[in-house]
């Protein structure tokens, strides 16, 4: 199990209802990206930090862990923006307003992938995904989701597996071991997913399969306070950002 399905599984909210849990962190993303940037997705990333390390429990090094990836992602697009292609400055120059823009890129985008994680950190996809059939997408669409979802771990576990028996015996020794190693793998783990899906479809099969998937759902509904909160929450920081906007000098 990946360490943000852990954290979701353990998480203080995992018996929360995931619409609850979706005002709050989606609607965090979109204030993130809604807002002038500039005091707004700054404080819609405080609020989230706040929200992750207090009320939802995330301990802060896991969290870090899932952060960086899409942070890595963030600030390399920002750097795109330092530069422009062609002009008077020649064909590569350093555009005018370029540190303003890969700032404000930079502040939306890192907000907004905190508000996603908040979701993703308190919302197991077990509890999600057949939810979603209620929500009006089709039940074959929901059904593959499930399945690659839950062979995606099989697979992930086969692939350490083989990483660890190829270690025991000398496979990463040199660097042409560790390609000989790398091929390996990557045919292994295409057979073992293929054999997998097929014993998946017999038992299937097997079972007198209809078409649907039937799994259990914890039972939870909607909290009214919970949803109203995270309304209240939201609009105090739309409400503080354009009080704090009037003091913010034009340049920002």
């Amino acid at each position: 199990m990946l360490p943000i399905d852990a954290a979701a599984h353990s998480s203080r909210w995992r018996r929360r209802h995931p619409v609850d849990k979706a005002v709050l962190g989606l609607g965090l993303t979109v204030l993130a990206i809604s807002l002038p940037p500039w005091p707004g997705a700054a404080l819609v990333l405080l609020t989230a930090l706040a929200v992750l390390l207090g009320p939802a429990g995330v301990p802060g090094r896991r969290l870090w862990r899932a952060y960086r990836v899409p942070l890595g992602f963030c600030a390399t697009g920002a750097l795109t923006l330092l530069v422009q292609v062609g002009g008077p400055g020649g064909f590569v120059s350093l555009a005018a307003d370029g540190p303003a823009r890969a700032g404000e890129l930079l502040l939306r985008t890192s907000a907004a992938s905190l508000g996603v994680l908040l979701f993703a950190f308190t919302t197991p996809m077990s509890d999600l995904l057949p939810r979603l059939v209620r929500a009006g997408v089709p039940a074959a669409v929901v059904d593959v989701a499930l399945v690659t979802y839950r062979m995606s771990f099989l697979l992930l576990d086969s692939v350490r597996r083989v990483r660890e028996a190829q270690a025991s015996r000398l496979g990463h020794g040199s660097r042409a071991a560790e390609w000989r190693s790398l091929a390996g793998l990557g045919a292994t783990a295409f057979v073992r997913a293929f054999d997998r899906a097929a014993r998946l479809q017999a038992g299937l099969a097997g079972r007198g399969y209809d078409g649907t998937l039937r799994v259990l759902v914890p039972q939870a509904r909607p909290s009214v306070r919970f949803t109203a909160a995270s309304a209240a929450l939201l609009a105090a920081v739309a409400a503080l950002t354009f009080a704090l906007r009037s003091f913010v000098p034009d340049s920002f």
